[in-house]
């Protein structure tokens, strides 16, 4: 389970990598991984399999899981930037889960869309 320390820890290690990885695009863009730690992992978990620790059987929909090619493969890049900006809400989908437009750049909108094609193996639609 991840506590709170968990949390903290990541928010200290986006904000180092964003002072060290200079070469971005993006002046404070973090790396996708690290993003995906901070922003998604609470409810898809680290691994991405949908079992973080706000998944509970209260939520009226389950977080998807990331790592499934075959739930993956049915949505389009654009599917995964469209629903990273605009939330689950933009895209017909869970209200539960919060726009990132205004969070992240576009440049880690498209660096996040890469990592979840790199964690199910998969091409989209």
């Amino acid at each position: 389970m991840v506590g709170k320390t968990t949390y903290i820890a990541a928010a200290f290690v986006l904000a180092f990598a964003a002072a060290i990885f200079p070469g971005s695009t993006t002046a404070n863009a973090a790396p996708a991984e690290l993003n995906y730690k901070f922003y998604c992992a609470q409810c898809h978990g680290t691994d991405g399999k949908g079992d973080g620790p706000n998944a509970t059987k209260s939520q009226p929909v389950s977080p998807r899981n990331h790592t499934s090619a075959k739930e993956m493969a049915k949505l389009t890049d654009q599917d995964l930037i469209n629903v990273v900006k605009g939330g689950g809400a933009a895209t017909s989908k869970s209200t539960m889960m919060p726009p990132f437009g205004k969070t992240l750049t576009d440049d880690e909108v498209v660096a996040l869309k890469d990592y979840l094609r790199k964690l199910c193996n998969c091409k989209g639609n």
